[in-house]
């Protein structure tokens, strides 16, 4: 059965190479990207990766850089320089591998004016089908009215925006430990980002923006229904919004990566199968090792809502 896998991420080879020779590039060293060294796939050529990837039937991955190459804490037009090179590089591999690679933009999102421009750069010239940006920039949230730029032009474009944390999470400061951070803390930090969009109005505004929240939208989906009371009960809640937070649910669209079948099940009885995406978290511990098989053995998921997960829904969405 074919398969289309939206959140599979990769690292620059120029960063590899620099990093080889341990020298910098746009600044960035092996010390702020522990990954690179615990982690063999994150340096894998582009060969060593699709030869992974037939080694468990992956058809196409849909490239995203590494979220720690974001550096929304850098000068911004630093940053803009390393992420044009990031987008450049990820399309020069779409186009020697059509049939293998789509791709991802990132963005230089401290700068909402620069990151739109990027992304109208990345779809228009490089053909990429959107872009991956973190839950926050620098602790701002994108009910922030500065990013109304970066969701307009993607309203346009009709690009796709994976949403996929960046370092540390919303549990960090409380309990670093037991990698926790990453456990709960992209969950939790989904739950937030849904909220900011929801809450802020932004799909109000921007109703035929295209969202994926990564890792099955966090608790969105177990969280939705104290969501709806505050809506009902606050004023504050219904401030910039002009449905209950549940009437928004189908605005997005949410990858299968729970972990869990039951937990999956429960995705797609809420939202609706056409709403749920296939992703792996490539090459990261966290991806499964067959994670294709996990998904076709599941016996509550149906055949038909296994083939719109695996490749169908992104075809329609991604025009693959």
């Amino acid at each position: 059965m074919r398969n289309i896998d939206i959140h599979a991420h990769i690292s620059p080879e120029p960063f590899i190479a620099a990093m080889k020779a341990g020298e910098n590039w746009h600044g960035i060293t092996e010390d702020i990207l522990p990954m690179h060294l615990h982690n063999p796939r994150t340096v894998w050529t582009p060969e060593e990766r699709l030869a992974d990837m037939n080694s468990w039937g992956a058809d196409i991955h849909v490239l995203s850089t590494n979220a720690p190459f974001y550096q929304y804490n850098r000068e911004a037009s630093k940053t803009a320089a390393m992420h044009r090179d990031c987008n450049d590089y990820i399309a020069g591999l779409v186009k020697q591998y059509p049939t293998r690679f789509s791709g991802l933009a990132t963005l230089p999102m401290q700068d909402p004016e620069a990151a739109a421009a990027e992304l109208e750069r990345s779809v228009k010239e490089l053909g990429l089908k959107g872009a991956m940006v973190g839950d926050h920039v620098n602790g701002k949230t994108y009910d922030n009215p500065e990013f109304r730029p970066v969701w307009k032009v993607a309203e346009e474009l009709g690009a796709v925006f994976l949403i996929h944390q960046g370092g540390d999470t919303i549990v960090s400061p409380r309990l670093d430990d037991y990698h926790l951070s990453n456990a709960i803390g992209n969950l939790a930090d989904r739950t937030v980002t849904f909220a900011s969009f929801v809450f802020g109005g932004v799909m109000d505004e921007f109703p035929n923006l295209r969202v994926c929240l990564s890792h099955g939208g966090g608790y969105v989906c177990n969280g939705i229904g104290r969501m709806d009371r505050v809506w009902e009960v606050r004023t504050e809640a219904r401030a910039n919004n002009t449905r209950k937070p549940s009437e928004y649910l189908r605005n997005f669209y949410y990858d299968n990566l729970t972990h869990s079948e039951p937990a999956l099940r429960y995705l797609i009885d809420t939202v609706g199968v056409d709403k749920v995406l296939f992703g792996t978290d490539w090459p990261f511990d966290m991806c499964t090792d067959w994670p294709i098989s996990d998904l076709l053995n599941m016996e509550s998921i149906t055949l038909e809502e296994k083939e719109a997960i695996l490749y169908k829904n992104l075809e329609e969405l991604l025009g693959l």
